[in-house]
């Protein structure tokens, strides 16, 4: 006889562990099923925390080098990758274990194998062993998360030509490195390798880096990487990947046609983005539609066109961020269960984690003029900022918009050293509402990076103190 539960989970990355905690703590009979021996999806496996450990250890080496002398610290650091690999390995234990710790605690079943939607209510799931059970469900959500985008005519090993998951396990530091896209992924792996030594090139299709990124805080960030040793190649493509016995021979041509270029590297990191991963669920036998991009279509309230199944995260539409997923994941467990979840999709902060940090949340500027709506800009330098000076950590700004005839904050976007964590600021003020004037009335204490936050809303009414 098949097991019955109220929800059947499938995947356990942040949306997939969240919904199916959340469930539980409402009461529901929860089972998950992951593909992987491991939980947490590829956020914690093979992208957001092994990632995160990587750029801290090499910031941390790449500051030793170069920053400490000057504030009086003696030391001349040298490179143990292995061990920084171990560090590494050992940040994804401790995250994989502490979901592993949530799901045992909230007394939720797991199920390792790869689960296939037979129908409404019913998820076959084989083992890695080649056996078949079924599981019974009331609701079942899809939460499988994304897999790396592929260019035609290069093939990854994950050796010399990798993706984003081949360039986290690098075993010696590539000479030269070649960065296919500028995008989120692209930059923040590039930074872990040129500051542990290597030459990085990165070819970007479009005339810019981080698309969809407001174009003034692209432009200083890409000066900012530039100063530190990273080159680009703009309104490039990479035509092709060929592999030989000193590394690869790339062939670069403009994006709008031209003669090709061949460029010589170590290694390859194709980083062009991610599609949703959809791969042996059955979707098509059950009659589970999806869009022109291979995403699950939901209405609403994250249901598919078949009754009883939902869809979150990285296959649904929206921005394949882990904090997206796991908002969702909430909101459909409380929606199952009779409640009122919801996701407010204009405050989703989005994070760079290089040095300096990129953060933003709400709109752009290019966003705001094309709807035609009217704001008003405020912005802040952290040269002006006491803690930051006092650090010399000075790179970047803050920048705020603000509706010109309610004052309230539509987009904040900063660069600096702590941006990731400012973000939560704005994004707060956003949930509820706040105006720049509300943002610029709020004590904050001093020395802080936060002051900058303070200095550029009070800069929307043209009345910073500090600049």
């Amino acid at each position: 006889m098949a097991v019955q539960y109220d929800l059947i989970v499938i995947g356990t990355g942040p949306g997939g562990y969240v919904c199916a905690i959340r469930a539980a703590q409402l009461g529901m009979k929860v089972a998950v099923v992951e593909k992987r021996q491991t939980f947490g999806g590829t956020c914690l496996n093979i992208g957001c925390i092994p990632s995160k450990s990587l750029l801290h250890a090499s910031h941390c080496y790449d500051e030793a080098k170069h920053e400490f002398a000057s504030m009086g610290i003696g030391t001349d650091p040298t490179l143990d990758l292995a061990k920084m690999q171990a560090f590494k390995r050992e940040g994804v234990k401790g995250n994989t274990d502490g979901v592993a710790y949530l799901l045992k605690k909230n007394k939720i079943d797991h199920h390792f194998g790869t689960g296939r939607i037979v129908k409404s209510g019913q998820v076959a799931v084989t083992s890695p062993s080649g056996e078949t059970q079924t599981l019974e469900a009331k609701s079942i959500v899809i939460a499988t998360g994304s897999d790396v985008t592929r260019l035609p005519g290069i093939e990854i090993d994950e050796k010399r030509v990798v993706s984003s998951t081949g360039a986290l396990e690098f075993q010696t530091v590539p000479k030269k490195l070649l960065v296919v896209g500028a995008g989120v992924i692209g930059l923040e792996l590039g930074s872990v390798w040129r500051r542990l030594g290597s030459e990085v090139l990165v070819i970007e299709f479009l005339p810019r880096i981080l698309p969809g990124m407001d174009g003034e805080v692209a432009k200083s960030f890409q000066r900012i990487l530039e100063k530190q040793g990273i080159a680009f190649r703009l309104s490039s493509k990479v035509a092709s990947v060929e592999t030989a016995d000193a590394g690869v021979v790339a062939k670069v041509e403009p994006a709008a046609g031209g003669v090709a270029e061949t460029i010589e590297a170590e290694a390859v990191l194709v980083a062009v983005g991610r599609v949703p991963y959809t791969e042996g669920l059955g979707l098509a036998e059950a009659g589970i539609a999806l869009d022109a991009k291979k995403r699950v279509l939901v209405d609403g309230h994250y249901q598919t066109n078949v009754t009883g199944v939902f869809a979150i995260g990285d296959v649904i539409a929206g921005p394949m961020l882990a904090h997206k997923a796991e908002d969702e994941g909430v909101a459909v467990a409380e929606i199952i269960a009779g409640q009122a979840g919801h996701v407010n999709y204009d405050v989703i902060p989005s994070v760079i984690y290089t040095s300096p940090e990129v953060a933003s949340v709400g709109k752009t500027e290019e966003e705001l003029q094309a709807a035609g709506i009217a704001y008003n800009v405020g912005k802040f330098p952290f040269t002006a900022n006491g803690r930051a000076k006092a650090i010399n950590q000075t790179a970047g700004f803050v920048k705020i918009l603000a509706d010109a005839t309610t004052d309230r904050v539509l987009g904040v976007h900063i660069i600096g050293a702590v941006a990731g964590e400012l973000i939560a600021e704005a994004a707060v003020l956003m949930e509820f509402s706040g105006s720049a004037e509300d943002l610029a009335r709020t004590c904050h204490a001093h020395p802080t990076f936060s002051e900058a936050i303070k200095e550029a809303a009070l800069a929307v009414a043209k009345r910073a103190i500090h600049f």
